[in-house]
C-alpha cells in the first residue's frame, strides 16, 4: 500500500548525481509524525525541490525544473492531491524525480 510523503523525504532524479530532501510549503494543516504532508503543489525549484548535484543531460550543475507530480493520491488537502511514495515528477530538462525514502517512522509489528 502506498505511503504518504512528508517534509524531508529524500528525492532522486534519474539524471542527477545525489538525492535531495523535499521541503513542504504547500499546506500547513496536515502532518504525520510532526512533519507536514506533501501535496502536488510542492514542486517549486530550489524551494521544494533542491539540486540533485550534477545533471547528466546538461553536464552541469542541476537546476530542477519540475513540471507536474504524477501518481498522486485521490485524496486532497486544501484542494491539492496528496503525494505518495509511488509519485513521480517529470523534469522539463529530461529527468524523472522519484521518492528514495520516506521520512516517516514506520512501526514494525
Amino acid at each position: 500500500m502506498p505511503q504518504h510523503i512528508i517534509d524531508t523525504t529524500q528525492l532522486k532524479c534519474d539524471k542527477g548525481t545525489s538525492p535531495a530532501p523535499l521541503t513542504v510549503t504547500s499546506q500547513s494543516f496536515m502532518s504525520i509524525d510532526g512533519k507536514l504532508q506533501a501535496t502536488e503543489d510542492d514542486k517549486q525549484p530550489n524551494i521544494n525541490i533542491k539540486s540533485f548535484g550534477i545533471c547528466s543531460v546538461l553536464r552541469s550543475f542541476c537546476t530542477p525544473s519540475p513540471v507536474k507530480w504524477d501518481n498522486t493520491s485521490d485524496f486532497e488537502i486544501e484542494g491539492k492531491k496528496e503525494l505518495l511514495d509511488t509519485s513521480t515528477c517529470q523534469c522539463s530538462v529530461g529527468g524523472k524525480i522519484s521518492i528514495v525514502q520516506s521520512a516517516q517512522n514506520f512501526v514494525k509489528e
